[in-house]
């Protein structure tokens, strides 16, 4: 249940919120920023046409189905390639493949529709059973994946029997992914490895390539803001005048993160209008590290304003890690906590 604050200053460490497995399901639906994302609102880079390609294949995949086109008396039926049912969008970040997924979630007339993050329906099938779960999905007309993480092989494999079942049951596919260990490049994810990873469910997607640079990037410089200790202070005080606002001490939030799921992260910032964090340090910790990224995975889906003091929060990697196997993961959130930290009302 969300949380109703109104104004005043809450500490992130005081929370230890509980999800139960029908609060999971009934929220799974596209993030607040995405509400109106359609076709239309997607603003395509005309200097990469596979963005608009995209687009119009998943109009195309999200409608009706097509009647059959009926031959002339001397003319043949122009042959239409028919839709898989699932669909992949591969690409780096920033280039909006969210957008489109959730464009999808609005478009489709399905009377049983889901969306959500892979951790979000691994987590649901942690609450309820894998068998539960089956049961509950089953008939659904769309399942919309985020972000599906190709980390834990044994995730993997629990998603991809899931995914079968209820492609067999008629249920359609969408999904976008992250960067399994090891995959290094230029931001983006090799179709072919999450089709290699999911190989028992590999025909049943089209991949569609997305080609593009981060949209986060094309009105904001590469660096976030970085407040002094008394302009921070003034931000947490003006942020409560107004709304709820949170103020912590990073490590004491890094900590924190440690004993709760990354499934409950979303509850940590409900109700909140600001996010605070003080004395920021660089993480060193493959585990510390890995929980902040889906942390502020869930404050950038709620389009929190982030204030912070310290280490700039684009630096907040250390460089190992970002030579290492979950490169894209820590580039994507320095792209994110960038954005965040430019939305506060006196960011430069």
């Amino acid at each position: 249940m969300t949380q109703q604050l109104s104004t005043g200053v809450v500490h992130l460490t005081d929370r230890t919120p509980v999800v139960t497995g029908t609060e999971m399901l009934t929220s799974l639906v596209p993030p607040p920023q995405f509400d109106s994302a359609t076709f239309e609102t997607y603003r395509a880079d005309d200097a990469y046409p596979s963005q608009e390609e995209a687009k119009q294949t998943l109009i195309r995949f999200a409608g009706p189905s097509e009647p059959v086109k009926k031959a002339g008396l001397f003319r043949r039926a122009p042959k239409e390639v028919p839709m898989k049912p699932g669909v992949y969008l591969d690409g780096g970040f920033g280039v909006g493949k969210t957008h489109l997924l959730a464009s999808i979630y609005h478009a489709m007339p399905a009377r049983r529709k889901y969306f959500g993050s892979f951790i979000e329906y691994t987590a649901l099938v942690g609450a309820l059973g894998y068998k539960n779960t089956v049961d509950l999905l089953r008939g659904a007309d769309l399942l919309c994946i985020d972000e599906f993480e190709l980390d834990d092989p044994g995730d993997t494999m629990v998603m991809t029997r899931l995914l079968g079942e209820l492609v067999a049951s008629g249920t359609k596919l969408a999904a976008t992914s992250n960067t399994p260990p090891n995959a290094l490049g230029e931001g983006r994810f090799a179709a072919q490895d999450f089709l290699r990873e999911i190989h028992a469910m590999s025909e049943a997607f089209q991949t569609l390539r997305i080609d593009g640079i981060d949209y986060r990037q094309r009105a904001i410089d590469g660096t976030a803001v970085v407040l002094t200790d008394a302009d921070y202070a003034s931000a947490v005080e003006q942020s409560a005048a107004s709304g709820a606002a949170s103020d912590d001490d990073f490590s004491d939030v890094i900590r924190h993160l440690a004993q709760v799921h990354p499934s409950r992260y979303i509850r940590l910032i409900d109700g909140l209008s600001f996010v605070g964090l003080h004395d920021v340090r660089v993480l060193t910790d493959q585990s510390e590290a890995l929980r902040f990224v889906a942390f502020i995975d869930r404050v950038y889906d709620a389009q929190l304003p982030v204030a912070a003091t310290g280490v700039s929060l684009d630096a907040v990697f250390a460089d190992e890690m970002l030579a290492g196997g979950y490169r894209k993961k820590y580039l994507r959130a320095i792209s994110r906590l960038n954005s965040l930290t430019h939305s506060l009302p006196d960011a430069a």
